[in-house]
């Protein structure tokens, strides 16, 4: 069987996708992030929550600020890529589920009414739309550069509130010279997968 997308799309977002570590100067712009999101908004989520929040970091003092935060390995690449996103799980999503959940507004109270499970809840399902997000990014001809290596309680005091935990930062741009390392292996099917 055969994939519906073709073989130049899949090679776009999978199959010839890096991460990169360096970019070109070229900017990444705002109507590129706005096709992106609303690209990526449609990915599925429990209950629709939609717990991803998304932090650019455009101005040279919040570029700072953040560089200060990233680990030693990390530094140099968040300094100098064209667009750095924080992304984010927003603990409160539950407030959104009326408009976003419309034919079951109760599950906001019946399901979400304790921090800890929106926590959980908001961890896992941001983390999805974080993969969205990468791929996203891909499909708008860039490449991302994902990162989990930095101070998290040092991002989320600098950037968010205690109501929002940073899961990763994303940078973004056109790959420069040697963005990537060589491809690593990947796991084969059957290595994978089990039926039963």
């Amino acid at each position: 069987m055969t994939l519906a997308l073709d073989s130049a799309a899949q090679d776009l977002l999978f199959r010839e996708a890096r991460t990169a570590n360096t970019f070109t100067e070229e900017q990444v712009t705002e109507e590129q992030v706005q096709a992106i999101y609303d690209l990526v908004k449609y990915g599925p989520t429990a209950f629709n929550q939609s717990p991803l929040r998304v932090v650019l970091v455009r101005s040279e003092e919040a570029r700072e600020r953040l560089v200060q935060h990233m680990s030693e390995g990390n530094r140099a690449k968040t300094a100098t890529a064209p667009l750095v996103a924080i992304l984010a799980a927003d603990n409160e999503f539950h407030e959104e589920l009326p408009a976003l959940f419309p034919h079951f507004p109760q599950a906001k109270d019946m399901f979400y009414a304790e921090r800890p499970v929106r926590e959980q809840a908001a961890g896992f399902n941001a983390a999805l739309q974080a993969a969205y997000f990468i791929v996203g990014v891909r499909a708008a001809g860039l490449a991302a550069g994902p990162m989990t290596g930095f101070d998290f309680a040092g991002v989320q005091k600098e950037f968010l509130d205690g109501d929002h935990t940073p899961l990763m930062i994303v940078n973004i741009g056109r790959p420069g010279e040697d963005a990537s390392h060589p491809r690593s292996p990947r796991l084969a099917y059957d290595e994978v997968v089990t039926t039963v």
